[in-house]
């Protein structure tokens, strides 16, 4: 729909790039995952199609801790005027199942089992660039549980979340 409606402001868009991550995904049986998301970090393996719709990147990746940044854009926001909590529900989960993804070893996946999230103030186009940090907490062998956060331009927190995410193994023969 192009027309503007009564009150409504011009019809904007978003157009999203990405790669095919089908041979990418072939890669992540082979490396590890600190690897395979530092590979991410520097471009040399393509982001997964849902980190580019949301217009996410990834800042750094040690072992058991990444950190992403978010632009908030208006195609982000609820219909009160903020982004919406799944956004950030979204990125909070993404930080905190990179973080287990970084400590493990060719072939091994995993999967959340929970999500807790906490919003603590509401992220608008003013809120600047948002940065998120998950780390893990404790290395189990079948379960890692992990902290996420993120906080605005001002280093204010927006939200925080804890995860509990199942380690698999890879497949076996």
């Amino acid at each position: 729909m192009t027309e503007e409606r009564a009150g409504w402001g011009a019809e904007s868009s978003l157009t999203v790039t990405w790669n095919d991550p089908k041979s990418a995904l072939a890669l992540v049986q082979t490396m590890s995952g600190l690897d395979y998301l530092r590979g991410m970090a520097s471009g040399a393996l393509p982001l997964p199609p849902f980190v580019m719709l949301l217009g996410m990147g990834i800042t750094s990746v040690e072992d058991g801790e990444v950190t992403f940044t978010l632009q908030p854009h208006a195609s982000h926001y609820n219909p009160i005027g903020v982004v919406h909590g799944g956004v950030l529900s979204t990125a909070l989960d993404t930080v905190a199942g990179c973080a287990v993804h970084s400590t493990l070893e060719p072939g091994w996946g995993y999967t959340s089992i929970d999500l807790n999230v906490s919003f603590l103030r509401g992220v608008t186009l003013d809120s600047g660039l948002i940065t998120f940090t998950g780390r893990v907490i404790k290395r189990g062998r079948r379960v890692m549980f992990t902290t996420a956060e993120g906080a605005d331009a001002a280093g204010d927190l927006v939200a925080t979340a804890t995860s509990s995410l199942l380690v698999i193994e890879p497949p076996r023969g």
